[in-house]
């Protein structure tokens, strides 16, 4: 009687070459699974979101919440000031007496008129603040006038537009300023908008 040949013989007769190859796989070597892949993919969204979040507070400190129509102003004031005020014998050289005379000491419309701002009966629509500095920042004072400062707002140190002009100041009769700065070679004259 012949004996039937079983699928497990026929196996067990295979060569090496002729069995199929099979890999077993422990579980720190497998594959990417779906998790895996989710939570991949959640991370580089979460890492995408962060950076288009944190751009804009990179600009932030270099964008003026002032426009252009605010800075251009301001310059214009500048520039009319020290053109109006200056003395005839040198660059940037303003009559202190002048600027005195005709912004500081006048509390009515004629001062926000001469600086070129627009005004109708009690109303001034343009905020500006002017003011005579030292170098370092500090507020000149007249002897008899007291602190050089034009305003037609108080400015509280609020965002705004700003031009400087670095002049001289010719001292006259009627216009001193205090001995505190004698020492100074020149000054700044700051026009800010908001």
């Amino acid at each position: 009687m012949r004996r039937r040949k079983r699928s497990g013989d026929r196996d067990r007769k295979r060569t090496c070459g002729q069995r199929p190859r099979t890999i077993s796989i422990s579980l720190p070597d497998r594959g990417q699974t779906t998790q895996d892949f989710a939570i991949g993919i959640g991370v580089f969204l979460l890492s995408i979101a962060f950076v288009f979040s944190y751009i804009p507070s990179l600009t932030t400190p270099f964008a003026s919440p002032t426009g252009d129509a605010e800075t251009a102003q301001a310059d214009r004031i500048a520039d009319r000031l020290v053109h109006n005020i200056s003395d005839s014998t040198g660059r940037n050289e303003i009559d202190g007496e002048q600027f005195v005379d005709t912004y500081v000491e006048d509390d009515d419309d004629e001062n926000v008129t001469a600086l070129g701002l627009r005004v109708t009966d009690d109303t001034v629509f343009d905020h500006v603040s002017v003011r005579l500095e030292t170098l370092n920042g500090t507020v000149l004072e007249e002897e008899d006038k007291g602190k050089l400062v034009v305003e037609t707002t108080t400015y509280d140190g609020q965002s705004a537009a700003s031009s400087a002009r670095v002049i001289t100041i010719n001292d006259s009769e009627n216009f001193e300023l205090k001995e505190e700065y004698d020492d100074e070679s020149a000054y700044r004259l700051v026009v800010r908008v908001w």
